[in-house]
């Protein structure tokens, strides 16, 4: 019976093809820029459905295919400065962890109802291995190969729906588990055979409404600051054309109509100063200038150098005292603000590979400020969806996230709303407001429940005066760690093996009931003899 249902559903590879590349791009529609989140469960959904009755090797190439239609769309923001080649590089990376792990969930999806022959098994144990299993491939994508790329998480599609308060319980690899859950949940029950359509239907509904129910996690305030984010609108991309201390000055300009106004300190952003005030004097005066006036400490970005090894770097500054505080930022970007094995990569292509002429060096330094008695978490650009950065500072004692970068070099791009919804589900998740403050934009302040305080317009100067909320609670999530993660992706690892393990040949003999095409292929070869 269950055999029957899987060819029922199962489509010819011509038509699963075009159904997963489909896929691929409804996906990406769920994410900023359209935002459409309700797309990405239905992404992954159809993803599935394209790989039913497909073996390991089918289901590697429709894998591959949803993945490059997914990630050629998603980072296409690449192609602006750089061209095609490190888009096309990075998109078919990770179209192959795409492509291997649908391979494996396909192999789940064929194998897993005779592994798990009840009703329960059938729809309830094969979604959770399917969902671990997807959980399991973001995860190593996200931290290899290079520090890897935690970037199109199906969890970062869900910023502004009724989902994002599920952060805060289960953090960003378990929201993206119960997506692909529910997404698993919706495709065995169209498989299902042994029970009722309107049952069927009342366990989705009921699925979607125990996620729904689910109470934001409640954030105890702390007490409250009052900051100024600066955005001096500074052209400071790659390729773009600027006299030295233009960056400086455009963030200056900014900053000194604030002089005068009741704030606890000013963060700039990430290459805020293109000055080191560790180096030059007349950047520290002016940096002295401005603390002094504005009475508090200012918080910027720019690129230091100690020794032969430079450094994108946060300072807090103070007025006669300089930097009291350095963080360096620990996950520089491979590829783009370092060259990981130059010497191998070099051939491929030079003219790009020469473009980083300066590898930043990785720092080891903590990633809290202490700014007057508030303490503050440091996220240098990607820092922001680096799991376990967030972690530490957390662990750390941070009352807020300052959460700086540098967009320029994407334009009008979707690269700065992709950001700003990681750093939206990073405020959720931490119980912590985020202060999410750019060169050129998109930057906002997200209050702990994700809603947007305030916000500025892109390419436009201007500075975000508010007082917000500080929070010490420890949501689930941080309280967990990375335990959810390591447990739904060992729980898809450990169901994929025995899903491996019925499929093999080698068991019939060791009295494991082998699939049901072996069995007819035997009975198959006994009447032609």
């Amino acid at each position: 019976m269950i055999q029957g249902t899987e060819r029922r559903l199962a489509l010819p590879l011509q038509a699963s093809i075009p159904l997963a590349a489909t896929a691929g791009a409804i996906l990406d529609a769920g994410f900023p820029d359209r935002s459409w989140w309700i797309l990405a469960p239905v992404g992954v959904t159809l993803m599935f459905v394209a790989l039913l009755g497909r073996g390991p090797w089918a289901g590697l190439l429709v894998g591959m295919v949803a993945g490059s239609s997914f990630w050629m769309i998603h980072i296409s923001w690449l192609t602006l400065y750089l061209g095609p080649v490190p888009w096309l590089a990075l998109a078919g990376l990770e179209s192959i962890f795409f492509g291997l792990s649908l391979a494996m969930i396909g192999i789940v999806l064929r194998v897993g109802p005779r592994v798990w022959p009840g009703v329960a098994g059938r729809l309830f144990v094969v979604p959770v291995v399917v969902a671990g299993l997807w959980t399991a491939r973001e995860a190593i994508s996200a931290v290899w190969p290079y520090g890897g790329f935690a970037w199109g998480r199906v969890a970062l599609s869900q910023s502004e729906s009724p989902f994002n308060g599920l952060v805060a319980w289960v953090g960003m690899s378990g929201l993206s588990f119960l997506l692909v859950w529910l997404s698993a949940l919706v495709v065995q029950l169209l498989r299902e055979v042994d029970v009722d359509a309107p049952v069927r239907a009342g366990i989705a509904v009921g699925a979607i409404a125990v996620l729904l129910v689910i109470p934001a996690f409640p954030v105890i305030q702390s007490g409250t600051t009052r900051l100024a984010a600066v955005q001096g609108a500074s052209d400071a991309g790659l390729f773009a054309q600027y006299s030295p201390g233009q960056i400086l000055a455009d963030h200056t300009s900014a900053t000194l109509p604030l002089i005068g106004q009741k704030v606890d300190f000013v963060v700039w952003p990430e290459n805020g100063s293109d000055i080191d005030p560790l180096r030059s004097p007349v950047a520290a005066r002016v940096l002295d200038y401005l603390s002094r006036e504005m009475g508090v400490p200012i918080i910027t970005g720019t690129i230091t150098a100690r020794g032969d090894r430079f450094y994108n770097s946060s300072l807090l500054w103070k007025n006669g005292e300089g930097a009291v505080d350095i963080y360096d930022k620990v996950h520089p970007v491979p590829f783009a603000e370092y060259m990981p094995d130059r010497a191998f990569w070099r051939p491929f292509a030079p003219e790009l590979i020469d473009l980083i002429s300066r590898d930043y060096a990785i720092g080891t330094r903590d990633n809290v400020f202490d700014i007057n008695g508030i303490i503050a978490g440091i996220a240098i650009c990607f820092d922001i969806a680096d799991d376990q950065l967030v972690h530490e500072m957390i662990d750390d004692k941070a009352q807020i996230i300052l959460a700086q970068t540098n967009n320029a070099d994407f334009g009008h791009t979707d690269e700065s709303v992709q950001q700003l919804a990681i750093a939206r589900l990073r405020a959720i998740e931490a119980g912590r407001t985020v202060v999410n403050i750019s060169t050129v934009g998109t930057s906002a302040i997200i209050g702990p429940d994700g809603r947007t305080i305030d916000r500025l317009p892109t390419w436009t100067p201007g500075a975000m005066v508010q007082e917000v909320p500080l929070s010490t609670v420890v949501t689930p999530a941080m309280a967990a760690g990375r335990g959810v993660e390591w447990l739904v992706a060992g729980l898809g690892l450990a169901g994929l093996a025995l899903c491996i393990l019925h499929a093999h040949p080698v068991n019939a003999r060791r009295g494991v009931r082998p699939p049901v095409n072996a069995l007819r292929t035997r009975r198959n070869r006994v009447r032609s003899r």
